[in-house]
């Protein structure tokens, strides 16, 4: 794992001073994402910098990468993530003629586009299974692609410019380029104050992602955008028993590729049945012992509240499960005075680049994964089995099924009517915002067929799996990697192989809630692995610290902004804003999201416009 960033124009030279220096502040900012090696590639008119998180061929796998013809560079690669089936690709295209000079998984990648990419860079990436984010610079052709994995596990933006484009693994570094300025627009702010993944918005303007599934193609022409996957009507066939069969098959397969690492593995726990699934599959498939971790607070499982949402505390399922799978497990215990520290919020910030944290939720995980950067380099983690088989409440829920909108939205107008600015309530419109991008997001779902294509309940399901997938999974995705990659620790997400993905989606919902209950189909394929308690519990979201102390410290933080009429963010506010105080426990998401903006507008230096 690693971090990428770049420049390309096509009217200037880059190798003077001044580029290089530019350069190398961009890469410099990846220096977390990638602590074990720096490098930088220079041609022309473009210039290609990497930062190095050593996971496989930790000798052989420096970067940027080039692949030569007639002794100069033709192919020049910087790439981040891990290509699970990068042996048997190496094999097939040993067979075709080409020789290797590592063991890398990146070196397979630039032979994979020599071989089949010359006429379409989609066939090449279509052969990867993995999570990637990469850019590959053709020296002859002058043009630049940059490709991101099916599910958007890694993260890639670009900035067109007047001449060409930045690009990078975080926004971070494209800012420290001249080029690019850290504004905001009305668009920007209704994506901070909403909470859907549009793939058009990246809070920045004039920023992009490169969209998950996706292959953006710069030349001196101009930017082109091109489909290489996308999830689609398989037409499924199986009956249950066959299904559950192979969902086994797919994951122990998956388990086994993503075992492959040269640095010690790990795998997060949280008692539930989407992680212990995967660590007990791990653990029976790894040649040594898995380690695994999971994260708790100051007297939590003792004073523990049931919640909607947290009907049970993790702590005793997670000791079961690490007793049952013989796990040698750390649960690393934190206080509310440590998720409040004023470091750890402003490293949690820095982390995403964006106004976008969770506060104690992206604190608590930030302080795991700076636990776990002590002992592993990699980590398994559980994303991506809630929106696939069926696991959050909304799926179950008629009333959030039925609502003409992404079933698990907040009011997002009761929201602002509550912390905003009358008049900025009116001019951002987040109603209507939110409703767009629905609508958007609608368009992409494809039609249901065969006999289950006459049920409306299954072609509603198959939306809201879709829309789950596309607008709520891609969120979580960037959450783990920033906070993990921050701390120089790699995180795998074995439930987003897109054969796994494409196959269950595929499923009649019926299938999915065959038991009655949520992820029949998981629940079915793993439950010989696990203790029945763990088996049968009902789904519990990630924790939240349950502390008051916690709360009294968010409403003293939140209090003093309120009163701070030169605060960044003050324009934006209600007067009537402290009603949120009345109940911070309710709020206290809300209010997260304005502190952090207010850190986010002062620390990145925006210009904002409205």
């Amino acid at each position: 794992m690693c971090g990428i960033c770049g420049w390309i124009d096509f009217n200037r030279d880059l190798g003077g001073p001044d580029a290089r220096r530019e350069l190398a502040d961009m890469t410099a900012t990846m220096a977390n994402r990638g602590p074990d090696d720096e490098g930088n590639w220079i041609g022309g008119p473009a210039a290609l910098g990497h930062r190095r998180l050593a996971i496989i061929d930790i000798q052989g796998g420096r970067q940027p990468m080039t692949l030569q013809e007639d002794g100069r560079p033709d192919l020049v690669l910087v790439y981040t993530g891990e290509t699970y089936n990068y042996r048997e690709l190496r094999q097939r295209l040993a067979g075709q003629g080409h020789r290797f000079d590592t063991s890398s998984d990146t070196e397979v990648v630039l032979h994979a586009h020599r071989e089949w990419g010359h006429c379409d860079p989609r066939n090449a990436v279509r052969e990867l299974n993995g999570m990637f984010a990469y850019a590959l610079w053709d020296t002859a052709k002058r043009e630049l692609l940059l490709v991101r994995d099916r599910l958007g596990i890694k993260p890639l933006y670009y900035y067109p410019t007047e001449h060409g484009v930045l690009f990078g693994s975080e926004p971070k570094a494209i800012l420290a380029n001249s080029l690019a300025e850290p504004a905001m627009d009305a668009d920007g702010l209704r994506r901070t104050l909403s909470f859907v993944a549009d793939p058009h918005n990246t809070v920045f303007s004039g920023m992009h992602e490169v969209r998950p599934g996706h292959v953006v193609r710069v030349t001196c022409d101009g930017i082109q955008q091109m489909t290489y996957w996308q999830l689609t009507d398989t037409g499924h066939t199986d009956d249950v028993p066959t299904t559950v069969r192979y969902v086994r098959e797919l994951l122990e397969d998956t388990i086994q590729r993503q075992l492959i690492a040269d640095v010690p593995l790990c795998s997060l726990l949280s008692g539930g049945l989407d992680s212990s699934a995967l660590t007990a599959l791990a653990a029976h498939f790894s040649d040594r012992r898995i380690r695994s971790f999971a994260v708790d607070f100051v007297g939590y499982t003792n004073n523990f509240i049931p919640r909607p949402w947290q009907p049970t505390p993790d702590g005793p399922f997670v000791q079961e499960v690490a007793k049952y799978v013989g796990t040698d497990h750390t649960d690393i215990t934190l206080s509310a005075h440590e998720l409040m520290d004023p470091g750890v919020r402003a490293a949690t910030l820095h982390a995403r680049d964006l106004p976008l944290t969770l506060g104690d939720l992206d604190s608590s995980l930030y302080l795991l994964f700076r636990a776990i950067g002590q002992h592993s380099t990699v980590a398994l983690s559980g994303e991506a089995a809630d929106e696939l088989f069926g696991g959050y409440s909304y799926f179950h829920d008629p009333a959030h099924i039925q609502r003409d909108t992404f079933p698990w939205i907040e009011d997002t107008d009761d929201f602002a009517r509550w912390f905003l600015d009358p008049g900025l309530v009116e001019k951002l419109e987040l109603p209507g915002y939110v409703d767009e991008q629905y609508r958007r997001a609608l368009a992409e779902v494809p039609a249901l067929t065969g006999p289950v294509s006459a049920n409306p309940h299954e072609r509603r399901m198959r939306e809201v799996c879709h829309l789950s997938l596309t607008r709520r999974l891609p969120g979580l995705l960037d959450r783990k990697d920033r906070m993990s990659m921050a701390l120089g620790v790699e995180v795998r997400v074995p439930y987003c192989d897109h054969r796994l993905v494409e196959y269950v989606f595929g499923t009649p919902w019926a299938y999915k809630t065959f038991d009655r209950r949520e992820k029949s189909l998981l629940r079915a394929a793993t439950a010989d692995l696990l203790p029945q308690s763990v088996v049968q519990r009902v789904k519990s979201a990630y924790p939240e610290i349950q502390d008051s102390t916690y709360d009294r410290m968010l409403r003293a933080r939140f209090t003093a902004l309120l009163n701070d009429r030169n605060a960044a963010v003050a324009p934006l506010l209600s007067v009537d804003g402290s009603r949120a105080l009345l109940d911070p426990t309710r709020n206290r998401r809300r209010i997260e999201r304005i502190l952090t903006l207010q850190d986010f507008l002062n620390d990145y230096k925006v210009s904002l416009t409205i």
